[in-house]
Formats: C-alpha cells, sequence, structure tokens
C-alpha cells in the first residue's frame, strides 16, 4: 500500500536518509523543511516528494493541520545542531515543541485511522514505562547534562510528550520513539538490531547506531504493518551488529 508520509528534520544527516527510503519504497513524502536548498537536489526534484518551506513551528495551527492531512504517517528526525547557538539558543525546547504541535495537529483532523508518529531520539532518553536500570555514575551525569545541555532535555520531554500526554489513548495517533545510539555514517544499510531498553550504558560504554540504518528502521516502522504492531507505543533502542 502506498503511503503518504510528513518528515520533519529532513535536511539533518538521518532524516535525508529517512527521505530517501521513504521514496525508494514507492512512497509519497511531504516535507517542512524551512531552508528547502538543505535538501540534496536529486531529492527535491524526486517524484513523489511535495516541499513546503517552513519549519513545523512557523506555521500557524490551521496551516499545519493542512499539512498532516491526508497523512497516514509522521517522523521527526528533527534535532538541535551540535553549535553553541543550535544548543544553547532559542527555541531550547524544538523537539519538544515540534512534537506537540504536529500531534494536536493530528488530533485536530479526527483522522479516520491513527496517524503513525515516529520520534527519533536517543538511548540516553530512558523510557520510565520500564524498569531501566542505570548506573549511579550514569545517574549523575544525566542529571548533569539536563542541567548543562539543553539538547539533552528537550529529547527527554519530547518522548514524555508521546508517553505521557498522547499516550494510548489519544485520538488518531498512535506513536513509536526509536532510539539510537552513538550515530555513525555508513554507506548502506547493515544488519540491525531492536531492543525494548538499552542493554548497555549509552554514556560509559555507547554502541554504534548507523544513520542509514536508522532511516531504514524508521521507514519499517512507518510503513510495515509487523513491525509497528511489535512496537507501537514502545521505545526500541538500535543498535547495529557487530
Amino acid at each position: 500500500m502506498t503511503m503518504t508520509c510528513l518528515v520533519v528534520g529532513a535536511s539533518g544527516a538521518t532524516g535525508r536518509l529517512l527521505v530517501a527510503e521513504l521514496l525508494a519504497r514507492g512512497h509519497r513524502v511531504r516535507v517542512l523543511l524551512r531552508a528547502p536548498g538543505r535538501l540534496p537536489q536529486a531529492l527535491r526534484e524526486a517524484p513523489g516528494l511535495s516541499l513546503v518551506g517552513s519549519s513545523a513551528l512557523d506555521l500557524s495551527a490551521a496551516d499545519l493541520a493542512r499539512q498532516v492531512e491526508g497523512c497516514d504517517a509522521v517522523a521527526s528526525c528533527i534535532g538541535h545542531t551540535m553549535s553553541w547557538r543550535g544548543m544553547f539558543g532559542p527555541p531550547r525546547r524544538l523537539v519538544t515543541e515540534t512534537t506537540r504541535r504536529l500531534c494536536e495537529a493530528i488530533a485536530a483532523l479526527r483522522p479516520a485511522r491513527p496517524v503513525r508518529f515516529v520520534l527519533m531520539c536517543s538511548a540516553g532518553v530512558r523510557n520510565q514505562d520500564l524498569s531501566e536500570p542505570i548506573s549511579w555514575g550514569q545517574h549523575s551525569l544525566l542529571a548533569l547534562l539536563r542541567l548543562l545541555l539543553p539538547p539533552h532535555a528537550d529529547n527527554e520531554q519530547a518522548a514524555e510528550q508521546l508517553r505521557r500526554r498522547v499516550g494510548a489513548q489519544a485520538q488518531g495517533i498512535e506513536w513509536a520513539v526509536l532510539r539510537p545510539d552513538a550515530l555513525v555514517d555508513s554507506e548502506q544499510p547493515t544488519p540491525y538490531t531492536l531492543h525494548p531498553s538499552p542493554t548497555r550504558s549509552a554514556l560509559f560504554d555507547s554502541g554504534r547506531s548507523s544513520r542509514i540504518n536508522v532511516a531504514h528502521c524508521m521507514a519499517e516502522l512507518l510503513c510495515e504493518e509487523p513491525t509497528w504492531q511489535r512496537w507501537k507505543g514502545r521505545m526500541p533502542v538500535l543498535y547495529d551488529e557487530a
């Protein structure tokens, strides 16, 4: 079945790979992008792609709802750039506010079938629904990161936006949060595994998660029914196989 997927954060290293993966599978892709030129020309000109030159935070509620309307799935690869301004400048709650506004737009439309929402997050974000033990050292360092690095707190709050405020009962929305570990670049997809919780310390013994594998996994979640039924309402952790 051909789907229509809305992607935010498409200009990032993982987002553009997700757009390419969805198009290669024959799906229609809508992209919200403040600077369209940051998306590779081959993708901008690809059949099946429609591009809106704005971010989710710049659009009015009504305009954002129009972009979401007709979409079967929404994917967020949005994140803070690793610069001083990107990490400490406004908007500090970029991921959280984008997630909130997209979910509100979906809910306002009252879709006949639930829209799938997949958020790319981080293995350093814990799933509070599960008992995910961490060492005292990691607990202390995470507390410090929340105080000193706004992007980490933003990622935590965005996941909580889905887990608690959307939850399992939200009208018209089903969700999953994909938690890759240390992101690396790779030319081709490789075998990877998904786990309900981290199997290693994200801070002191991180695993590898190639961006192309993250994009492939997000496409599987968005478009493949068995994968979605297994992981919806959960926060799988992705590791590349050794």
